[in-house]
This record gives C-alpha cells, sequence and structure tokens, in this order.
C-alpha cells in the first residue's frame, strides 16, 4: 500500500550522506524549487527543470496524467528520495543540507491510501506526536471529524484497529490519518488526496476534516478531483515531468490550455481520466 511505502521511507536509513545542520524554527512553510531535475537509478528523467514557489499558507495542488511526476515532486520535499540537480528551499535553507529528521518534523504527509499499524486507535494518532497529552490528542479527532465513531468502538480510543486498519472503514482510517496530522502539527502538509468511494455523508466530514488540516499550512496537494482544487493559490498541470501549465483556477481557464480542456470534460470523475480524453499533442 502506498501509505506503508511512506513509513518504510521515514523509517529506512537515508541513502545520501548525513546532514547535521537543523531546520531553523519556527519554520514559516515558504517553499522553493529551483530548476530541479530528477531521475530514479540515473535512468530516465522523472522530473524535468521543475520551478515553484510556494508562499506560507497557501495551497499548491498539482495536477496531471497518472505517471506525470506529481508525487515525484512531493516526495522529494522530505527527501525521501534525492534530487540530481537544481535546489529546494525551505524558508530559504537548501533541503541538502538539512538534518532528515529535522526536516520531516515540519512536514505531515496524508496519503491516499493512508496506514495504519496493528495497534490501538490512540497510537496510530500519536504516531503524530508520540508524548501527546489526551487532551491534544481528543482535540485533534475532534477536529478530524473521528472523535465520535472512535468513542462508539468498543474500547474507544484503546480499540485495535487490525493489521493495516483492517477494523476500521475507509472513511474511518482517512479521518484518523487527519487527525494523526493535526496531532503533529506540521506548518507543511502533503496530501495525496483519496480516489476510494465513501458515501456523501463521509465525504463531506473528511473535506470538512481537510479544511481544517490545511488551514495555515503550506499544503502539496495531489488533486484527482477538479471541485477540490477551485479555491488553491496555484495550480501546477503537469505532464511528462514538466509543469505545463501555472496559475490559478480562474487564470487557466482564461489561459485556454488543458486545464480549461479539462474543466469542460463532462461525466470524468477523476481528473487522470480526464487526461486520457484529452490529445498528447495538446
Amino acid at each position: 500500500a502506498a501509505g506503508e511505502r511512506v513509513f518504510d521511507i521515514l523509517d529506512a536509513e537515508p541513502e545520501r550522506p548525513a546532514r547535521d545542520q537543523p531546520l531553523e524554527t519556527p519554520v514559516t512553510g515558504e517553499v522553493v524549487y529551483e530548476g530541479v531535475t530528477f531521475q530514479y537509478d540515473n535512468d530516465r528523467t522523472v522530473l524535468n527543470d521543475i520551478c515553484l514557489h510556494a508562499q506560507p499558507g497557501q495551497m499548491i495542488a498539482l495536477v496531471g496524467p497518472t505517471g506525470a511526476g506529481k508525487s515525484s515532486v512531493v516526495n522529494l520535499l522530505p527527501a525521501f528520495y534525492e534530487h540530481n540537480s537544481g535546489r529546494i528551499l525551505i524558508d530559504g535553507q537548501d533541503i541538502t543540507h538539512l538534518d532528515l529528521e529535522s526536516l520531516r518534523t515540519q512536514i505531515s504527509v496524508v496519503s491516499q491510501e493512508p496506514f495504519l499499524f496493528n495497534g490501538t486507535v490512540r497510537e496510530n494518532i500519536l504516531y503524530g506526536k508520540l508524548k501527546a497529552p489526551d487532551e491534544e490528542l481528543t482535540q485533534a479527532a475532534k477536529a478530524a471529524n473521528c472523535h465520535d465513531f472512535i468513542q462508539a468502538l468498543p474500547d474507544g480510543y484503546d480499540s485495535h484497529v487490525g493489521e493495516r486498519g483492517v477494523k476500521l472503514s475507509v472513511g474511518e482510517k482517512q479521518r484518523i490519518s487527519i487527525a494523526r496530522a493535526l496531532l503533529k502539527d506540521a506548518p507543511i502538509l502533503i496530501l495525496d488526496e483519496a480516489t476510494a468511494s465513501v458515501d456523501t455523508a463521509t465525504e463531506r466530514l473528511i473535506q470538512e476534516a481537510l479544511e481544517r488540516l490545511m488551514h495555515g499550512r503550506t499544503s502539496f496537494v495531489i488533486a484527482h478531483r477538479l471541485s477540490t482544487i477551485r479555491n488553491a493559490d496555484q495550480i501546477l498541470v503537469m505532464r511528462d515531468g514538466c509543469i505545463i501549465e501555472k496559475g490559478t483556477h480562474e487564470e487557466l481557464i482564461r489561459v485556454e490550455g488543458i486545464y480549461a480542456q479539462l474543466t469542460r470534460i463532462q461525466n470524468t470523475t477523476f481528473i487522470e481520466e480526464g487526461f486520457e480524453k484529452i490529445p498528447e499533442d495538446c
């Protein structure tokens, strides 16, 4: 599962030499990519000359077909992989010089398929901040719209979720993952929007929780539904490892490019499906 891979990477030994420079705090959340290029194992280029500037608290949405490089862009920020050229800066500090623990403490990740380990609800939420008091834990759960269903479980917060959270529904797992990120309270958020189907009421609860989570944080959202990104501060349209369009929803509509075409395609649930209907040479 995607979520499990994220935590495997977080806990793994760094592949590059350790850096000992701490990230200066408090972190405002300004993020800059300057001409970033990335290859996996010196193979084909996955990202080419990526440039972006996220101001503190902005929402940056990434859209594009499968394989466009959206995940690669965000995975470079916590140094899950090391970019080949260019610079990535957080508050003006080059991440290649930063201690990994110091860097990753300032970034929360909510993956498309949230990974819950075989423990209690309490333990899974506390993964975001291991020594948080019960009051903070409960506040995070309430903000993530999961406190009520947790209270209804046989043992409340001490209920076991099973391997990979098998005892919980998709929507419940997503909200616990959001509670974990809220408890961590990092200034930078990476969110891979879930594509799993949930009922309308659950989707509303999840969206409310995500809005609370993103508020005041620099958020990088891998978007799969156009409806969720209309208010993004910047929308980055990607194809073949490049950013081909950049702007707000209104700006990109006026440009009459690929994004504008996507918004006109009917009967399409996910952005990736829309890209399949747009010729490659557009």
